[in-house]
């Protein structure tokens, strides 16, 4: 006679890790794993085809391992007929079939998806546990206090926190190695005129057939969404990854610090780790990252710009902004302190425009899935915050085309560090900069017909021409922000004609949903191609 089930572990896509809190107790021989693959985790937004490939892929691999580890998985495939299409469904189903006494889930990523389960767990009269999510360096009650009697709140202060509780990058008297904090000022540089150099490629991941079979069926069920899948090569197990850790630690860490900022035409991967993916799947484990890389530092194969540069990243920005997303959701989502009306350019999804840097690092996201940080903070998301776009158009946008947004990790970078629509509860300024930054940063320029240093004109810079617009349009909020002063007295100095010259442009680019328009007979790039 088979037993009855005790308990029903709800494991969701970006919770891989088989040490999840939600397993603390798990009998086999009484309790069972529920997942499920639905359509409305790729069409609540218009998710990309890597995008969800990913997850499913990395989702069908955790279930065969935890099958050949002896446990019960009740797993639905997106393609089976009585799939209901949405994770309370799905829930709702595998309840009425197996009947558990309780549900358990470790922390949701997702406020809705959260949302979901509570109420659907509450139609079925049934308990929902859930536990904390040991994956961070940081409980959501641990931002929580943190926060509390503070004005306002700021990365440096959590990061030291956690560099102190875990003992990261300390000597042996307790005070951060090399006497400081924050590497960030060695972190900043662009490469020479002659470019990058010859750059370790990453480790690449051939699919085999558990991920063949989802890429074609991805392929199939959401042929209309963006994306594509050639070049799909992400690691979906936890060995795999540990692999990719292994090789940006021996080939890339090094290089990273310096140039973590900086951006080349047609090199997607440069110096960067490859492994937020798979840290925000939970195929690994960041105390395994930090580690790692710490161990490099010490036994000197890497500076420690470059070391503290990329803990800061994990260690710090990552565990601050998930606690950010608790802080302030639901509310967060739909902020926007600077008023944005202005629809997503039709571009975003296609990535045909005529500024350099916008076509590369759009067509390589549709491409590949992916962006640098510095691609997405200072190209794509610059651009979108001086056009005025409606900061939840924006986060949809992130959200969907990216294999590794998340919507705890996603939504906090994007409407509060990329648009400012909190009004600077994240980030003290707005990140806004002419085409000149992305002409230090980066080849683009050079490449591309806009001059980054006209705000006015045929050939004026997309970026430089909203960029003075935007401060016009805010100056009254800008000129109290002391970290802006200066940028505010720049724009006092233009001449009213100047003014009223890029006032009309910027409405131009606007009125052409977001493109630079040309006069009348001047032939476009692609009519050149």
């Amino acid at each position: 006679m088979t037993k009855p089930l005790r308990v029903l572990v709800l494991v969701l896509g970006d919770q891989l890790n088989a040490d999840a809190s939600a397993f603390d107790g798990f009998d086999p021989a009484r309790d069972a794993v529920w997942m499920a693959e639905v359509a409305e985790e790729s069409e609540h937004v218009w998710s990309s085809k890597p995008r969800t490939a990913l997850f499913l892929a990395a989702m069908r691999h955790f279930r065969d391992e935890r099958r050949a580890a002896g446990c019960t998985v009740h797993y639905t495939e997106l393609d089976e007929p009585e799939n209901a299409g949405t994770l309370a469904g799905e829930l709702t189903r595998a309840v009425a079939a197996r009947r558990p006494e309780r549900l358990v889930v470790t922390e949701p990523g997702d406020w809705r998806v959260w949302r979901a389960l509570e109420g659907a767990a509450e139609k079925l009269g049934l308990g929902l546990e859930v536990r904390v999510d040991r994956h961070f360096f940081a409980s959501i009650e641990d931002f929580r206090i943190h926060a509390l009697g503070r004005k306002q709140l700021r990365l440096e202060f959590f990061y030291r926190e956690l560099r102190r509780r875990y003992q990261v990058l300390l000597d042996p008297a307790g005070e951060p190695e090399g006497g400081e904090w924050n590497y960030d000022a060695d972190n900043r540089e662009g490469f020479p005129k002659t470019g990058p150099g010859l750059v370790p490629p990453p480790v690449v991941f051939e699919p085999d057939a558990t991920t063949r079979a989802v890429l074609a069926l991805v392929e199939k069920r959401f042929a209309g969404h963006p994306g594509r899948l050639a070049a799909f090569d992400w690691p979906v197990t936890p060995a795999q990854a540990r692999r990719a850790l292994a090789d940006f630690i021996a080939a890339r860490l090094a290089s990273f610090g310096r140039h973590q900022d900086a951006m080349w035409q047609g090199e997607p991967w440069l110096y960067h780790s490859r492994l937020s993916a798979a840290l925000n799947l939970k195929l690994l484990d960041p105390r395994e990252v930090v580690a790692a890389a710490e161990a490099a530092y010490r036994a000197g194969r890497v500076p420690l710009a470059s070391a503290e540069g990329f803990i800061r990243q994990i260690l710090g920005w990552r565990e601050y902004i998930r606690g950010v997303y608790w802080l302030r959701m639901p509310d967060y989502a739909a902020v926007n302190a600077l008023g944005a009306t202005e629809a997503l350019p039709q571009f975003f999804w296609t990535g045909d425009t005529e500024m350099a840097c916008l076509r590369d690092a759009l067509r390589q996201t549709l491409e590949l899935g992916y962006a640098h940080h510095i691609q997405r903070l200072m190209v794509t998301g610059l651009y979108t915050l001086m056009l005025g776009v409606e900061p939840r158009r924006v986060h949809e946008w992130y959200l969907a085309v990216y294999v590794d947004a998340v919507e705890w990790v996603e939504l906090p970078n994007v409407i509060g560090m990329s648009q400012h629509a909190d009004g600077g509860f994240l980030a003290s300024k707005p990140y806004v900069a002419t085409g000149k930054y992305i002409q230090r940063m980066s080849n683009h320029c050079a490449g591309c017909r806009f001059d980054p240093a006209r705000a006015d004109g045929e050939n004026a810079c997309p970026f430089t021409t909203l960029y003075w617009d935007f401060l016009r349009r805010h100056e009254a909020r800008l000129a109290a922000n002391p970290r802006m002063a200066l940028q505010v007295k720049n724009l006092a100095r233009q001449s009213s004609a100047l003014r009223a010259q890029i006032e009309a442009r910027a409405a131009a680019i606007r009125a052409h949903g977001g493109q630079a328009p040309r006069a009348a007979g001047i032939p476009t790039q692609d009519s050149l191609l």
